[in-house]
C-alpha cells in the first residue's frame, strides 16, 4: 500500500497570480496568494515561486492546477499548458507532481502534456468538486480578481455543462468578470452623472477595484496589481480615475455623489453575475445555499439574498486551521487541488 502523504502543497498557477497553500493532516494550514503578471514573462511566476518556497518545503506530494495557460504570452493554450507543465518540472525535478486535468483526475505531468484541453483551465473543476464532497447541493460561485465561476453540484456531484472557457461563457458558467481586475467598460457602457447617463471614455482610466474602494468594500491585500494610473490606491486617488472615465474631473461632484457613481458599477457587475447564475441554478431546489469563494465573496452575499438562498462561506466550510481560513477561500483552487490530493493518497 502507498504510504499516505502527510504534507501536501497545492498550486493554482494563473495568469494574474499564483496561489499556494500547505495540507497537513487534511487540513489547509498555510495558504498565500501572490501577484504574478504571466503576460510580463515567466520571471515573475519563478520570482513568486522562490518567495512561496516556505509554503512547499518538504513536501512529499506537490498538486498543480492552472488557468495561466491563457496568457497572451503564449501563442495558443496548449503552448501555455506545455510550457507551464515544463516549469513544474524544472522547479520539482524530484519528488511526486500531480496534475490536476478535470474528469481525468490527477495525472501525472508527462500525461498531462497529451490531455491539455482537460489541464487548461481546470481549477474551477477542483474547487467544485471539493465543494461537493464538503457540501452534496450547492450552487457554487468563486469570484476572483477577474473571473467568476458560478456551478451547479447535484447529490455530491459537479454538474457542469460546458467544459473549456470558450463552452462555459455560453453556459453562464463563466463569467468574465471579476472584484479588482475587470475594466469599468467591461461592467457598463454608460454611467449616471447629475441624473443623464453619461457614455463612458473607452479608455482604461479606472478598474472595478477602484468603485469597491470607493465603497469601502475592497480589502487592500486583495488588490495587488498597479492601478490604472499607477497612482495611490486611495479612495481620493480611485475618485480620480473613476472622474477620468465619464470626462470629469473629481472636485465636479462631490464625494457621495462619486459614491453613487461607483456603487453603479458594482451594481451593473452583480446584475451579470446574477443573470449567468439564474441560468446555472436552474433546477435547483431553493433550499440549496450559495457557496461563495475568492476576493468577491461580498458581492457573492448580496448575489445570494438577491436570489433569495442562504450564503454559505467556502472559508466556514474547508478543512482548515482557523487563522488560516481567510487566506484559504481566495486560494480556492490551490487549497481544492491539496485537498483532493490527499483523499486521493488516502484511497490508494
Amino acid at each position: 500500500m502507498e504510504k499516505r502523504k502527510s504534507i501536501i502543497a497545492g498550486f493554482d498557477i494563473g495568469g494574474a497570480h499564483l496561489k499556494v497553500t500547505r495540507a497537513q493532516g487534511g487540513r489547509i494550514v498555510g495558504a498565500v496568494t501572490l501577484a504574478t503578471p504571466l503576460w510580463q514573462g515567466l520571471h515573475s511566476l519563478t520570482s513568486a515561486l522562490d518567495e512561496t518556497a516556505p509554503l512547499y518545503a518538504e513536501a512529499d506530494l506537490n498538486a498543480f492546477t492552472m488557468t495561466g495557460e491563457l496568457s497572451d504570452i503564449f501563442a495558443s493554450r496548449d503552448i501555455g499548458v506545455t510550457t507551464l507543465l515544463g516549469q513544474i518540472s524544472n522547479r520539482f525535478p524530484t519528488g511526486e507532481k500531480l496534475i490536476y486535468a478535470g474528469s481525468s483526475g490527477f495525472v501525472e505531468v508527462e500525461q498531462a502534456a497529451r490531455l491539455s484541453t482537460d489541464v487548461a483551465s481546470a481549477n474551477w473543476h477542483a474547487t467544485a468538486s471539493l465543494v461537493a464532497k464538503l457540501a452534496g447541493d450547492a450552487l457554487f460561485v468563486d469570484m476572483g480578481s477577474t473571473t467568476t465561476d458560478i456551478i451547479a453540484i447535484k447529490n455530491g456531484a459537479v454538474v457542469n455543462e460546458g467544459y473549456t472557457d470558450a463552452g462555459r461563457l455560453l453556459t453562464g458558467e463563466l463569467v468574465y468578470t471579476g472584484f479588482t481586475r475587470t475594466f469599468l467598460f467591461g461592467v457598463a457602457s454608460s454611467a449616471p452623472v447629475h441624473r443623464r447617463l453619461t457614455p463612458l471614455m473607452n479608455e482604461y482610466f479606472a478598474s472595478i477595484a477602484d468603485a469597491h474602494r470607493i465603497l469601502g468594500v475592497l480589502d487592500e491585500e486583495d488588490d495587488m496589481h498597479p492601478s490604472a494610473d499607477g497612482k495611490e490606491k486611495t479612495v481620493h486617488g480611485s475618485i480620480a480615475r473613476l472622474a477620468r472615465m465619464v470626462g470629469r474631473d473629481a472636485a465636479e461632484l462631490s464625494p457621495p455623489e462619486w459614491g453613487e457613481v461607483a456603487r453603479w458599477f458594482s451594481e451593473q457587475q452583480l446584475r451579470k453575475i446574477h443573470d449567468a447564475a439564474s441560468l446555472v441554478a436552474w433546477g435547483l431546489a431553493q433550499d440549496v445555499p450559495i457557496i461563495g469563494a475568492g476576493t468577491g465573496r461580498w458581492q457573492i452575499r448580496r448575489l445570494a439574498e438577491r436570489m433569495e438562498r442562504r450564503f454559505v462561506d467556502f472559508a466556514d466550510i474547508v478543512p482548515a486551521h482557523d487563522a488560516v481560513r481567510g487566506e484559504a477561500s481566495p486560494a480556492a483552487p490551490a487549497s481544492a487541488v491539496a485537498l483532493l490530493a490527499g483523499y486521493r493518497s488516502q484511497a490508494a
